[in-house]
């Protein structure tokens, strides 16, 4: 094999195996490159604070670009329809939020649920949500985080049936009193000033996120795979032609006739 490999033919064939390995490692780096330069890094303002209506709208899908924009919003909120949600983590203690039913009149009218503070128990929480109610009513303004709606979680088999654990949009309406078939935001806000002497609420901006141009990293893969592929087919040449001689000399020496 070795002397094969030294004849000028086959070192030739080499040279031209790793100029065509070469310029396709370089092609492999190429695609590299514009998966790193095309990833997408989901940075928004998240932390200015806009009006709600530039964020969303009644009836429609919360999205993207809308999860965790910080808001603010005119409107009044309603007495009666506060509730506790119960199982939320607060900088890692789980507790109660109240959330109270909030109308937006600044904006395209319609409900808005409002997460208004945090409580370490259910009694706290209670006793705010109905100091709360008592002083409800009247045109105030809410600055907060914007959040999707959240799904519905059925109780456990022998927990309260009328308990929440999500502030889902879709239970909310159903238990807000008068409330027919009016809009709704199919999210919530938390509330960057707590109220009825409850807790702040934890709500840290969303994590900027990057996202690879995968399929260009497939393509740089694929060409590291066909320089690979040259030089081992350069190798295999060699193999079968040293294979051939050695058939070729074994046929003459198998024809040579005996004296």
């Amino acid at each position: 094999m070795l002397k094969m490999m030294l004849r000028p033919r086959w070192v030739l064939a080499l040279l031209l195996a790793l100029a065509v390995a070469a310029g396709f490692a370089l092609l492999g780096q190429w695609q590299l490159d514009r998966a790193i330069e095309q990833a997408v890094v989901d940075e928004r303002p998240t932390e200015e604070v806009r009006p709600l209506g530039e964020v969303a709208q009644p009836d429609g899908f919360t999205t993207q670009a809308a999860t965790g924009q910080r808001v603010e919003v005119a409107g009044s909120f309603v007495r009666g329809d506060t509730v506790i949600v119960e199982g939320r983590l607060n900088e890692g203690e789980t507790g109660y939020w109240v959330v109270a039913h909030f109308e937006v009149s600044d904006a395209a009218p319609g409900g808005l649920p409002v997460a208004l503070g945090w409580a370490r128990d259910a009694d706290t929480a209670r006793e705010a949500a109905v100091r709360f109610d008592a002083g409800a009513g009247g045109e105030t303004d809410v600055v907060g985080r914007f959040l999707p709606s959240e799904a519905p979680v059925l109780p456990g088999e022998g927990d309260d049936p009328f308990a929440m654990q999500t502030v889902a949009v879709a239970q909310l309406i159903n238990v807000w009193a008068d409330f027919d078939d009016r809009p709704v935001y199919f999210g919530y806000v938390t509330s960057t000033e707590p109220a009825a002497g409850l807790e702040a609420i934890s709500s840290p901006p969303p994590e900027a996120s990057v996202e690879l141009n995968w399929l260009n990293v497939f393509y740089a893969v694929e060409w590291v795979v066909f320089a690979g592929f040259a030089v081992f087919l350069w190798y295999r040449l060699v193999r079968d032609a040293v294979e051939r001689e050695r058939d070729e000399a074994e046929a003459e020496t198998a024809g040579t006739p005996q004296g």
